[in-house]
């Protein structure tokens, strides 16, 4: 029992606090010993590019993201733009059609995200692709910003940053959300110097057109099969935070479940996927940046903190103070993750790392039911957002 709670107590805090720390600092060395000058394309020398949105009954949105296009800096000449929107009943395709400049795919069955982009990847001929939502609104710069990465051969995908939009009114979906992507938005900006990003965001990232490898029907999660497969070849994934994607947060948190529970079954899909990252003398810092920020996080980490209170609760029974000591304090956690679960309504700040770090942790248990039980579906099930600004 000891032995199980020292393990799984280690397990969570080197997940959580050890890799970020170590991560810090192997990135400030590096920063020292070398004088980093990475290639960029000047905005007059930026390649070809499409713009990808895949979109599915969005027309209460639509207009307003094509205006957020369309503004978007980039030469005229040598962006396409690209909707798809396949199964779509509402009138997206008639709102679509009044911009000419926007090309417009439409099929009427609907088989999902991944089929949507398997059927339109053939058509680009650009030798970079982005890809972005329909619900998020990107900068003016966005574009510029991340293609011009490219003139690096060594880059193979760039990530853009993920923001929450505040509203007057924070709700625990909000909170929690935003806290999470400044932590994670982090950790990517430390991985990309280091190394590769471990997985982009979908809200909005790019690929070189050579790498794009059509999606298996089964994949819930495309942005991370497709940027851990550059990864994988050897290519860097940059993060380029300054290129972001901004959308609302969940409208509750049961809105906020759906994402979150499908996620972690796509995690867990890509876990048996990447086994082959395991092996550290082939994949180097990538097998060392894959285990520590994505493997642990879907697999030992949420095993991990079900074993610690067990045995916690066996070995304070089983005397000893410092064991009371920390179930007590484990008590307090989770009592306060609990109070933010009844109170989401009156939601106070004090609640939103206990809360969300709980909700995140049992989203996976979902994840893997819905995997073991086959109730998890392969196209995605859209999560209604917060409309106040």
């Amino acid at each position: 029992m000891l032995l199980i709670f020292y393990l799984s107590l280690l397990i969570i805090i080197y997940t959580y606090i050890g890799y970020p720390a170590i991560l810090f600092f192997l990135v400030q060395a590096k920063r020292l010993l070398h004088n980093n000058h990475a290639k960029a394309f000047e905005f007059d020398q930026l390649p070809p590019a499409t713009l990808i949105i895949a979109c599915y009954n969005e027309a209460e949105i639509l207009q307003a993201k094509i205006e957020n296009t369309l503004q978007l800096k980039y030469p005229v000449n040598r962006l396409s733009i690209y909707f798809v929107t396949d199964g779509s009943t509402d009138n997206s395709t008639e709102i679509i059609k009044k911009h000419p400049r926007i090309h417009l795919f439409h099929e009427p069955d609907r088989k999902g995200k991944n089929a949507a982009i398997n059927r339109i990847m053939p058509l680009v001929d650009t030798p970079v692709v982005v890809f972005t939502d329909a619900n998020t609104y990107l900068n003016e710069d966005a574009l510029f910003l991340m293609v011009r990465h490219y003139a690096d051969k060594n880059v193979g995908a760039v990530a853009g940053e993920k923001k929450v939009i505040k509203t007057s009114t924070r709700s625990a979906a909000e909170s929690g959300e935003g806290a999470y992507w400044k932590y994670e938005s982090l950790l990517k900006k430390w991985d990309s110097e280091l190394g590769t990003v471990v997985g982009a965001a979908g809200e909005l990232f790019s690929i070189r057109r050579e790498l794009f490898e059509e999606v298996p029907k089964h994949v819930l999660i495309e942005d991370f099969r497709l940027s851990m497969r550059v990864a994988e070849q050897g290519y860097r994934v940059v993060y380029e935070p300054s290129a972001y994607a901004m959308e609302h947060s969940s409208a509750s948190m049961q809105e906020e479940e759906k994402r979150k529970v499908r996620i972690a079954a796509g995690g867990l899909i890509e876990v048996f996927h990447f086994l082959r990252l395991l092996n550290i003398f082939r994949y180097g810092v990538l097998s060392f940046q894959y285990v520590s920020h994505r493997m642990l996080r879907w697999t030992l980490a949420p095993i991990s903190l079900v074993l610690i209170f067990l045995t916690n609760a066996y070995l304070a029974f089983d005397g000893g103070t410092i064991f009371v000591l920390t179930l007590s304090m484990q008590l307090i956690f989770y009592s306060i993750a609990l109070l933010g679960y009844f109170f989401q309504n009156q939601w106070s700040g004090l609640f939103v790392v206990p809360y969300y770090f709980s909700f995140m942790n049992i989203a996976v248990f979902k994840g893997a039911w819905n995997l073991l039980s086959g109730k998890q579906s392969v196209v995605w099930a859209k999560a209604e957002r917060r409309k106040v600004i």
